[in-house]
């Protein structure tokens, strides 16, 4: 499996709103572009998915996909992993959440995917970082708007 791709961005709200935002699975076709339907699956006693199935139509790209979710005790960061996939054999990824002056938060978000058709290193990092920096642009304007 590839490297991380990783990115960062700053969003000017509290921590803990951003997380209740990145959180609420289902609203994710509200906002997100790519995200055609999310469904929770499986939840935690504290209301936190543990499992969702996502369907994804980015173009070229159609995937529909199941998903575990790892929430920090201290929710400032979450986890997840593939479960089950078609186009994907493994994703693994994470949010972390640092508070910074002012009542902003930095949000850092990790990405690896690995897909099971051939494709060249570059253009799978060339994706991810796509995915990444569409995903904290748009989880930047949901926060905020």
């Amino acid at each position: 499996m590839a490297d991380k791709t990783k990115r960062s961005i700053d969003i000017d709200a509290p921590s803990d709103k951003v997380m209740d935002v990145i959180a609420d699975l289902a609203s994710y076709p509200e906002w997100v572009s790519a995200a055609q339907s999310v469904e929770v699956l499986e939840s935690y006693p504290d209301g936190r998915p543990a499992t969702a199935r996502f369907v994804l139509d980015a173009g070229m790209l159609k995937d529909t996909y199941d998903l575990r979710y790892e929430w920090a005790p201290d929710g400032k960061s979450v986890r997840w992993h593939l479960i089950a996939g078609g186009l994907q054999k493994a994703q693994d990824g994470e949010y972390t959440l640092v508070d910074a002056p002012g009542g902003q938060t930095s949000v850092t978000y990790e990405l690896t995917v690995d897909v099971n058709i051939p494709m060249i290193g570059m253009f799978k990092r060339k994706a991810e970082k796509m995915i990444t920096d569409a995903a904290l642009k748009e989880l930047k304007k949901r926060v905020e708007g």
